[in-house]
């Protein structure tokens, strides 16, 4: 069992029947509700259910995926905590990737003003990801954690026998955070990655670790996101973009795959803006083609792009704001790209179909 101590919270890394009951028997709650979607009650619940023994809930079950992060979801929710007559002192385990954390946690904060919540995340995108830094919140109108807010958990509990449950794209997706964390911080680990072709080989506790730790000494130096915690975005400017355009789809893309896609762009857009080196550029391209394979970008919906890049609530007046890097494991936030470099850094990941 590992620990990781944050200012106000502590994530625990291992089985959940080893830190959950204790946990839970130091806390006082007068009802504790589990939030779950279709696809973690049926595959991850019976987990959970091991580790709580005797602990009594109220499940509130929502349907899955990106689609339905939106205010009709958390109407369903408030309205089961309303019905339950859910207190102030009442607890939410929110079981789940990203979404069911983003907005449980969401939910939870805003119910009464706000009531304890506690994150057990199953996907390995929530766990490198979501599980440090307090942030919270919704779509709306296909901009991405639009509305939201911080606010910290009472602890998050990451046991990687969840990851046995999921699919290997939503495995696929998660290591693009652990790739942004190396590009953005850790040089060296990002070397590391370079040795694993296959997922299914990796050794998820020892990848898990150094990205969280990553995450954790950016987050605690700036934790409302003023400055420094501005370079966990790097692929996300575009990524958001793609993802929210490809959500309105017959083919939508995961949170990874689409910031894998940023990440190629970005990288490109490094070269242009902060003399990032070409073969670095080309790595970097090289590795998200090898783990992600191609995901062509038509020309047509480059503008529709641009104006979803536009309405990013990390920009500047009307400035598009990114975080880009140079050198691999450093990057260099609040830099501005004109619509048509930008445009050029998508017809360069075009191109990659072409490696």
């Amino acid at each position: 069992m590992e620990t990781i101590q944050l200012k106000e919270y502590n994530i625990f890394i291992g089985p959940l029947r080893e830190s959950l009951p204790g946990f839970l028997e130091g806390l006082s709650f007068s009802a504790l509700f589990v939030i779950a979607d279709d696809n973690t009650r049926e595959h991850c619940l019976p987990l959970l259910e091991g580790a709580l023994g005797a602990y009594a809930y109220i499940l509130i079950q929502i349907p899955p995926g990106e689609a339905h992060k939106n205010l009709d979801t958390c109407r369903q929710i408030w309205a089961q905590l309303m019905e339950e007559r859910a207190a102030r002192d009442a607890l939410v385990l929110n079981l789940g990737g990203g979404v069911i954390g983003d907005m449980g946690g969401f939910c939870a904060a805003t119910f009464k003003r706000g009531i304890r919540f506690v994150q057990v995340p199953t996907t390995l995108l929530s766990q490198v990801d979501a599980s440090i830094g307090g942030k919270l919140g919704i779509d709306f109108l296909q901009a991405k954690n639009s509305i939201g807010l911080f606010r910290n958990p009472e602890g998050v509990f990451i046991d990687p026998v969840f990851l046995s449950t999921l699919p290997r794209r939503e495995l696929r997706s998660g290591y693009a955070e652990v790739i942004k964390h190396c590009l953005i911080a850790d040089a060296g680990q990002w070397q590391s990655l370079q040795g694993l072709h296959n997922l299914e080989e990796a050794r998820w506790e020892e990848l898990i670790i150094p990205s969280l730790l990553i995450k954790k000494r950016v987050a605690e130096a700036d934790p409302f996101e003023k400055g420094l915690r501005k370079a966990l975005n790097f692929g996300h400017t575009i990524g958001h973009a793609i993802e929210g355009f490809a959500l309105e789809t017959d083919a939508p893309l995961l949170h990874g795959e689409a910031v894998a896609i940023g990440m190629a762009c970005e990288a490109y857009l490094s070269a242009k803006i902060t003399g990032l080196p070409a073969n670095d550029v080309e790595q970097v391209g090289r590795y998200i083609l090898q783990h992600y394979g191609h995901h062509p970008l038509a020309p047509a919906h480059y503008e529709a792009y641009l104006s979803l890049m536009g309405n990013d609530k990390k920009n500047e007046g009307r400035r598009i704001n990114f975080s880009l890097i140079n050198p691999i494991g450093q990057a260099i936030i609040n830099q501005h790209c004109p619509p048509e470099m930008i445009i050029e850094s998508l017809d360069y990941y075009n191109t990659l179909a072409e490696l």
